[in-house]
């Protein structure tokens, strides 16, 4: 199933499975069968499909990225963590920090936590998977680059884009590729079965350190390929199973 959160016409918050290019609503009594109500995704605000207390990233977890960077390969995760203001829909047009030399997009498939965990093992870890989405890691590297804590660099308003759908793991094929388009031009496209870590390690290693909670995501790093974004520039984020993230960016001032 490919589970959609959006808001229908009479400005109701509604879920619904997507299927066949239709949303198929849920009733309204929250039962989780799609009903006879159907919606044109384009006809209606699409909002990310979960609504995590945190985003968990995952920095150099592809070995081709971490060359890219300049950057030895991590002996374990690399994690970075983006707050709720970071969160942005399929379709928004995401406003940048102005005045930066350098912001870039990276795609992530992101993996969607079903309930609490807490010190879960790698074996178990699945158990605690709801899905998988797509996330663009929108990266300020002016200033990343010049501090330690990363907030400014990775924190800053509606950096997160995620959606549009969650899709269930059997969607989601263990070489699922993972691409970024901008404008149209092929910029990333790799696979997961690139992960340096794979998903249930990056679980264990979380909730070794913070407990996680229903509809928190874990950003699971990006391949080579990061690049700068331009005022008025779309950006599409494919997660293979999943669909694709698309949005604009806009930079003031420009």
């Amino acid at each position: 199933m490919r589970r959609i959160r959006f808001r229908d016409h009479a400005g109701d918050v509604r879920l619904g499975e997507l299927a066949d290019d239709e949303i198929h609503a849920f009733p309204h009594d929250g039962s989780r069968i799609a009903g006879a109500e159907t919606f044109d995704p384009a006809g209606v605000d699409v909002l990310p499909p979960c609504e995590p207390s945190k985003i968990v990233c995952v920095g150099l977890n592809y070995a081709d990225h971490a060359d890219e960077q300049g950057k030895d390969v991590p002996d374990r995760p690399l994690l970075f963590l983006k707050p709720p203001n970071t969160l942005a829909g399929h379709g928004d047009d995401v406003t940048l920090p102005a005045g930066k030399e350098r912001i870039d997009h990276e795609a992530e498939l992101g993996v969607v936590i079903g309930e609490r965990a807490a010190k879960v093992s790698a074996d178990e870890a699945m158990e605690y998977v709801a899905g998988y989405t797509c996330v663009n890691d929108l990266s300020n590297r002016d200033d990343q680059n010049v501090e330690q804590n990363w907030v400014r660099g990775k924190a800053f308003d509606e950096s997160a884009p995620v959606g549009p759908v969650l899709a269930t793991p059997d969607e989601v094929p263990d070489d699922a590729a993972v691409r970024c388009r901008v404008n149209g031009d092929l910029r990333q496209d790799s696979s997961r079965d690139r992960f340096i870590f794979p998903v249930p390690d990056l679980i264990e290693e979380v909730t070794t350190y913070l407990t996680l909670e229903p509809g928190d995501v874990i950003s699971t790093g990006t391949p080579e390929g990061v690049g700068p974004l331009a005022d008025g520039d779309e950006v599409e984020v494919e997660v293979e199973g999943v669909g694709t993230l698309t949005n604009t960016v806009t930079i003031p001032g420009e």
